[in-house]
């Protein structure tokens, strides 16, 4: 289980109906894409919805994690304190999270009864929770949630600490979203909160334009005076949600923008590409082909031909082997030790099929299991033979091993199979040969493909 969405949410309670009235038409745009972000919630079916906000405790030098249970907040401060919020918080992901920062040193606040009368703080959730939090359960979502508050630390602190939050994510096991709260520019019109100022507008387009561009250097590496001047709120908030998808390509997706009271507020959601699209997208040709010829097969039951403007590796001839694993453990492998097909390409598409269905050793591939298979494609030089085990190296070549009408073949670099020993009576006994029998020995060197 994993961190399964992201999403970048405003927080004006006027947008609530209890609160705004009649007013709240103005951000109709922006209410329309809350509704949209909360559906779109729903259907990824969270266990936990993480919450980053810029107004609940903040300290300078620390971030904080709210620890009680169970989590109240209402909108009293804005009247409408009819409207009231008994949460479920998932306080053993909270500690999770403040026992990893320990360990790199990142300073993290634990919020419970006790702390909250040290520092004389208040527990209830703040609205940068509840206003898209209302959205969330006015479509149906109940789960445990965290609340978790920024820092007044660097762009880059806040970075690592979604890094940590995403290592807890994984520790834990949660299908988790992370709901980034913070509004853009307070400074885009003349009667703005905060007054206008030009750089308000500039800031907005500009932080929009580096998301949809995936450029997470960008945003990391604007200028903190330009964004002072913009007025924002939630940059914090984003960034964290950005280091928590550290190293995954992302897509972001824009459910409105406007700028309403002369406040921007953005709702989008980032969707992590799943594991299974981020091999797809590193896989070499040969793999991919591979990939494809199985996928085809499993789901629509049919083969495939070569396809066309092949590269040149493909085109040669060569014998093959296909190999498929999930996590880690053999799920089938079968090759070809001489070419038998017009090229490499339909030795791949013939022995990915083999491999997936023919494997004497394991049931037929399922649908349920392509997602989670890796592949890899050796492409196998002629053997040669060879006189003794002197002339063998388990991570350089495979060996044949023949013994009249039967054959034995291992390939090269296996992981646990460190000498010429092992290697040949791994093959032999693949041969069903008897130990003592005379045999011949042929080694052979492989390009292997991921």
């Amino acid at each position: 289980m994993s961190l399964i969405k992201g999403i970048i949410s405003p927080h004006p309670p006027i947008i609530v109906p209890e609160v705004g009235g009649e007013e709240r038409k103005k951000a109709r745009q922006t209410i329309d894409g809350m509704e949209k972000m909360a559906l779109a919630v729903k259907e990824a079916g969270p266990e936990l919805i993480i919450f980053v906000t810029p107004h609940g405790t903040v300290f300078r030098d620390a971030f904080s994690i709210s620890l009680q249970n169970p989590l109240q907040g209402d909108f009293q401060s804005f009247g409408a304190g009819q409207v009231r919020f008994h949460e479920v918080n998932d306080r053993p992901m909270g500690e999770e999270i403040i026992r990893l920062a320990a360990g790199q040193g990142m300073p993290v606040v634990g919020l419970d009864a006790d702390t909250a009368q040290k520092y004389g703080i208040s527990l209830k959730l703040d609205h940068g929770i509840t206003v898209p939090l209302y959205f969330l359960k006015k479509n149906g979502i109940e789960c445990p949630i965290l609340p978790i508050s920024i820092g007044f630390l660097s762009f880059q602190e806040h970075y690592q600490f979604g890094m940590i939050i995403r290592q807890a994510i994984k520790n834990l096991a949660r299908r988790t979203v992370f709901v980034a709260s913070g509004d853009l520019s307070h400074r885009l019109t003349q009667d703005a909160p905060a007054g206008y100022h030009p750089q308000g507008e500039k800031y907005d387009r500009l932080l929009i334009n580096l998301l949809k561009k995936k450029d997470v250097t960008g945003i990391l590496d604007l200028d903190p005076g330009f964004v002072e001047q913009a007025g924002e709120c939630g940059l914090r908030s984003f960034i964290m949600l950005l280091g928590a998808l550290d190293g995954l390509d992302f897509d972001f997706h824009d459910f409105s923008y406007q700028g309403p009271y002369g406040v921007g507020y953005l709702v989008g959601e980032i969707i992590p590409a799943s594991p299974h699209e981020e091999r797809k997208a590193k896989e070499s040709p040969p793999v991919a082909l591979a990939r494809l010829a199985l996928e085809t097969y499993i789901n629509e039951g049919k083969g495939i031909d070569s396809p066309p403007n092949l590269p040149e590796i493909l085109l040669k001839r060569a014998g093959v082997f296909v190999t498929l694993k999930i996590r880690g453990q053999l799920r089938g492998c079968i090759g070809t030790i001489e070419p038998t097909q017009e090229n490499m390409a339909g030795e791949i598409i013939q022995n990915a099929l083999h491999a997936g269905t023919q494997d004497p050793r394991f049931p037929p591939v399922t649908k349920g299991e392509l997602k989670d298979l890796t592949y890899s494609v050796d492409m196998l030089y002629p053997p040669e033979p060879i006189t003794g085990l002197e002339e063998l190296d388990p991570q350089k070549y495979g060996v044949i091993v023949r013994q009249g009408y039967r054959s034995g073949l291992l390939l090269p670099h296996l992981e646990g199979i460190d000498t010429a020993e092992e290697q040949v009576d791994i093959a032999r006994q693949k041969a069903g040969i008897k130990k003592g029998e005379a045999m011949q020995l042929e080694r052979f060197e492989v390009v292997r493909y991921f």
